[in-house]
């Protein structure tokens, strides 16, 4: 039985905004990234599971009960890390530990020091003080101090600096590895490639693919960029491989996906098992530097929204 699961899932604010017919479920030791843009629908979802919100259709279920009717359990096991951090005014950090902790029942100090210490985060200040970083730091420290067996994490390192965002990064893995079940919303491509089995990525509110994240590592579609020594064979090369192309007397998948002559460069994609046929052909040219271009998480993100009018990519990060 699936530890997170959705089904169906809609919640319809109207005017296009909301989520609709999402469905996907979280094994037991799976850590499942879930991608998209601010306002794809992402932090909706996980209040529904969280049982904050009920579905107008659909259902969200968390060690198998129904999440809005049981709210109270599901928030007491799970370490649940808000997208937006909202602290109580008129308490310090400490204060604040101390009142999660006795909700939650949670006293492991041992735990607590490492997480402070790991996250450089003295909680000694007020809360209303504190920098947007040490309140998600704050946040982060309070979701992971219980040792739970079950994460639901949305934007996670939101205003955390490069250096602690890959803190985060090496602690989700080890939480990984000691079989931790984790939903991580992010729209942060290294986080998510880095730590997430499957990963599924939303837009306008719908799930448009889902898939392991093997299919990134191990692409079958390579592209390579080649230079070449002169212009003489630059404009032979684009003649023997016309843009947009894919079928030629020697290699069955290959095509121009760009070319430059100014810089004599040219990007060429085929599949993996005819690359050592392209490479046979390009000895016929002057070739002055061959290198492939690994296939990312953002690359096959950018297919579902590169033709999106509305889509700016500025809230896009790749640290």
């Amino acid at each position: 039985m699936a530890v997170i699961d959705v089904e169906n899932l809609t919640q319809d604010y109207g005017h296009g905004r909301g989520v609709f017919d999402v469905s996907f479920s979280v094994e037991k030791g799976q850590v499942f990234g879930f991608l998209g843009p601010n306002g794809a629908g992402k932090s909706t979802t996980i209040r529904h599971i969280m049982g904050f919100s009920k579905p107008q259709s659909g259902s969200t279920k968390v060690f198998g009960m129904e999440s809005f009717s049981n709210y109270y359990k599901i928030l007491a096991s799970v370490g649940y890390l808000p997208g937006e951090i909202a602290l109580p005014e008129g308490l310090t950090g400490w204060e604040f530990i101390k009142m999660m902790s006795d909700l939650r029942h949670i006293h492991n100090k041992e735990l607590l020091n490492k997480l402070l210490e790991m996250f450089e985060l003295n909680p000694a200040g007020e809360t209303k003080k504190m920098s947007l970083g040490d309140k998600r730091k704050l946040a982060i420290v309070t979701a992971f101090m219980g040792d739970p067996e079950v994460l639901i994490l949305d934007e996670p390192t939101s205003g955390l600096d490069p250096v602690m965002q890959q803190v985060f990064i090496d602690y989700v893995k080890e939480e990984k590895k000691r079989g931790k079940t984790i939903l991580l919303s992010s729209h942060m491509f290294n986080e998510v490639e880095a730590t997430c089995d499957d990963i599924a990525i939303i837009k306008d509110g719908k799930i448009i693919s889902r898939f392991a994240t093997t299919k990134i590592k191990h692409n079958e579609n390579k592209n390579f960029e080649v230079e070449l020594l002169n212009k003489q064979n630059f404009v032979k090369l684009l003649e023997e491989f016309p843009k947009g192309k894919k079928n030629t007397k020697d290699i069955k998948k290959i095509e121009i996906l760009s070319s430059n002559p100014e810089n004599l460069k040219v990007t060429i994609g085929v599949n993996d098992k005819d690359v050592n046929e392209l490479i046979a052909k390009l000895s016929e040219f002057n070739v002055k530097s061959f290198k492939e271009n690994k296939f990312t998480l953002e690359d096959y993100f950018m297919q579902f929204y590169r033709e999106d009018k509305d889509f700016g990519g500025t809230q896009w990060k790749k640290k």
